[in-house]
């Protein structure tokens, strides 16, 4: 059995907060009070060359205006779809009072690290434009939640989205993109599952772009296993090689951008991840320290990428931590 960490530093709740909101979630999953059925909306927050890129939106039944949770996907940022939103993270939050938004981006590396950034700063741009009308959310009141590359992409709209988020969430995320971990052949088994050739693995990704993986002919996850076998996915999703021009990775870097008005950061990650590496989250923690921003470090011994490994109440644990940082932030 995996054992929780918490570390917080200037936290924006107490922990007589997180035993009450745990309380009140974990008796709602148990007596089974959440929602089986909650609306949904699909919505194309934008269109790019005729590619329609969407949104599903989820909420409670009601007029009255919800702060937004935005989640987005992982996959390394060359798989995964909006449809991947865990469903009792979704449950515990919409039963907190949250318009839940689970988007797409376009998937690289048809698409280049700028533009997914770019549809993830659209995104948000919709909701606070859109979604008062549309979902009736409050466009001033936004948090952003994400797993893995999600986590990545959460991370940057804490220095590249403006008005900033109220706070944000990154579950087993990172803060680096160019990295030995990344920019090095990985030594780890799950990264040698499979073996292709050069053009083999460049076959799964042809076609043009898209936001969606199972749009996809070929296996993402292949030529992924690809990046990581040769050290060469920062290069793969950007177009640039970060040993010759690192500097073009800089402005995606969370990083490297935090600032004093960074907002409120919970980081949730397994201490055994050999997909990406605690230490990401670990750093990512000091450097929010050294700004002074709030932040929350969440950690599973002996867990892996996900938490797997980690016993059957772990992700409930940090999901529960999740909504109960989001709801601080916002207020509720």
């Amino acid at each position: 059995m995996s054992r929780s960490t918490r570390v917080s530093i200037n936290s924006v709740a107490s922990r007589r907060d997180v035993v009450r909101v745990a309380g009140m979630l974990a008796a709602g999953v148990a007596s089974g009070c959440l929602p089986d059925r909650i609306p949904v909306g699909t919505h194309a927050y934008k269109t790019v060359g005729g590619l329609a890129i969407r949104a599903d939106v989820y909420r409670r039944v009601g007029d009255e205006v919800l702060p937004a949770a935005v989640w987005i996907h992982g996959g390394a940022l060359i798989m995964g779809s909006r449809q991947s939103v865990p469903r009792k993270l979704k449950e515990l939050l919409i039963r907190a009072g949250f318009v839940v938004a689970s988007i797409d981006y376009r998937l690289a590396p048809n698409t280049k690290l700028p533009s997914i950034l770019e549809d993830v700063e659209d995104a948000l741009a919709w909701i606070r434009s859109q979604g008062p009308e549309l979902f009736r959310a409050d466009p001033e009141c936004i948090v952003v939640l994400g797993a893995s590359a999600g986590g990545y992409l959460t991370l940057a709209t804490g220095h590249r989205v403006e008005p900033r988020p109220a706070a944000l969430v990154s579950f087993w995320g990172y803060a680096d993109l160019i990295g030995p971990w990344y920019s090095t052949p990985s030594p780890h088994a799950r990264h040698h599952r499979t073996a292709m050739s050069r053009e083999e693995a460049l076959s799964q990704v042809s076609g043009p772009p898209i936001s969606n993986s199972g749009d996809r002919k070929g296996d993402g996850g292949a030529f992924y296993q690809h990046c990581r076998q040769h050290g060469i996915w920062p290069r793969e999703i950007s177009g640039w090689d970060p040993r010759e021009t690192p500097e073009k990775f800089e402005p995606y870097m969370p990083l490297n951008n935090v600032t004093s008005d960074y907002p409120p950061t919970l980081l949730v990650h397994g201490e055994d991840d050999t997909d990406v590496p605690y230490e990401q989250s670990v750093q990512m923690a000091e450097r929010l320290r050294e700004h002074g921003v709030p932040h929350e470090l969440l950690s599973f011994d002996g867990a892996e990428h996900g938490l797997a490994g980690a016993g059957s109440g772990a992700l409930l644990e940090a999901y529960t931590e999740a909504v109960r940082f989001a709801g601080a932030a916002v207020g509720n």
